[in-house]
């Protein structure tokens, strides 16, 4: 989002905001698939459609995992880097061993319990966004009114939001939570309602985001690729304390992200296999799927010892997500339709085709920048 409102201003403001509608909507089939089928989408796939779609969406979600996690580990380390004045570089090894730290010797219940304290870190954000002292009509007229571009920052831009929101280590997660906490059809409406304010938070947050970068870096035309430069352009332009908050915020995001996509990905590839997982199980029961958490983080350590910056990175793996996400869309959506999968009374007719219709804007944006990109390229 920082590099998105670096490059466009205000200009996709709304498009945070309506993606809330469409957070929902994917939130709730995830929600309604795992509780009804009481299964996670990977194994649903697997039961549903075969081992071969089971395999490709399992690919998909590891190619974008690998990368966010890269991302993620570094934002976290530059944000504890900029709070205490270390080097963030090496600091990512520690990040991510203390993530790791939290999945292998911590409970289901007990990750969730964190991660929940740890959101109320993400209000950081809000607050940078009023010190940021944007143009206050301006930004109520992005947010308002749409206002399309196909030119090549708006697109990346547009596709970089979908990514960041609808990707798919998310809805997967949701879908996990529900096997991981069952309940009945009757408490089906809680849950619900949980998704919804979360998607409420998440269209807020990222909203505050483009708005503080848009306000500061955006207007000053500045381009930044790591979290130091994000913080180093802030101060000047909207007090010291704005950098201190964007900081917190990040360190936030990033730890609310990581564990949750490392232990996505021990889910999906152990649902693809058959394997025993879950974080309900120690490492001793289900050996291999906490050995595939630990082989991506590594991974994703790697790639962010590269020296790439984090900003970058996060920008980078969200377009990758809007790219692979949409298979992970159309796979929610078959499962949500499927009464083989969901059972009787199937799903609402409405909620499904609202599913396909994201489906299709997502999929629709990632041919767009493709065909875009391949043309520049030629």
């Amino acid at each position: 989002m920082v590099v998105v409102g670096a490059s466009t201003t205000f200009g996709l403001a709304w498009l945070t905001l309506l993606m809330m509608p469409a957070v929902v909507v994917v939130q709730i089939l995830a929600t309604r698939v795992g509780v009804l089928s009481g299964r996670d989408l990977q194994q649903a796939v697997r039961d549903g459609y075969g081992r071969l779609a089971s395999v490709l969406l399992l690919i998909s979600i590891l190619a974008v995992n690998v990368v966010t996690i890269a991302a993620d580990v570094a934002a976290g380390a530059a944000a504890i880097g900029l709070l205490v004045g270390l080097d963030a570089r090496w600091l990512i090894p520690v990040f991510a061993a203390g993530a790791l730290a939290l999945l292998l010797f911590g409970k289901y219940d007990e990750v969730e319990r964190v991660l929940k304290w740890v959101m109320l870190g993400l209000l950081a954000y809000g607050v940078a966004a009023v010190l940021a002292r944007p143009d206050w009509p301006a930004v109520a007229r992005a947010s308002l009114i749409p206002s399309l571009s196909f030119s090549e920052a708006h697109l990346a831009g547009t596709l970089a939001i979908l990514g960041t929101t609808l990707t798919s280590y998310m809805y997967v997660w949701q879908t996990v939570e529900q096997v991981e906490e069952p309940c009945s059809r009757r408490q089906l409406r809680f849950r619900e309602f949980d998704a919804v304010v979360g998607a409420g938070l998440a269209a807020v947050v990222f909203w505050s985001i483009l708005v503080a970068s848009g306000a500061t870096l955006g207007t000053h035309h500045q381009h930044v690729d790591t979290a130091e430069q994000a913080a180093q352009a802030l101060r000047p332009l909207a007090g010291p304390l704005a950098g201190e908050l964007f900081a917190v915020g990040l360190l936030a995001s990033a730890i609310i992200a990581v564990p949750v996509i490392m232990s996505s990905g021990g889910y999906v590839t152990a649902s693809a296999f058959g394997w025993p997982r879950g974080l309900s199980r120690t490492p001793r029961q289900a050996p291999r799927f906490y050995t595939m958490v630990v082989a991506q983080t590594v991974a994703g350590v790697a790639l962010a010892m590269t020296g790439i910056g984090p900003i970058r990175l996060l920008f980078l793996a969200s377009l990758i997500g809007g790219i692979a996400t949409p298979l992970g869309l159309v796979m929610l959506s078959l499962a949500a339709g499927n009464p083989k999968l969901v059972g009787a009374p199937r799903i609402h007719l409405g909620l499904r085709v609202a599913g396909w219709v994201v489906a299709a804007l997502v999929t629709t944006v990632s041919l767009l920048y493709l065909a875009q990109q391949l043309h520049l390229a030629g």
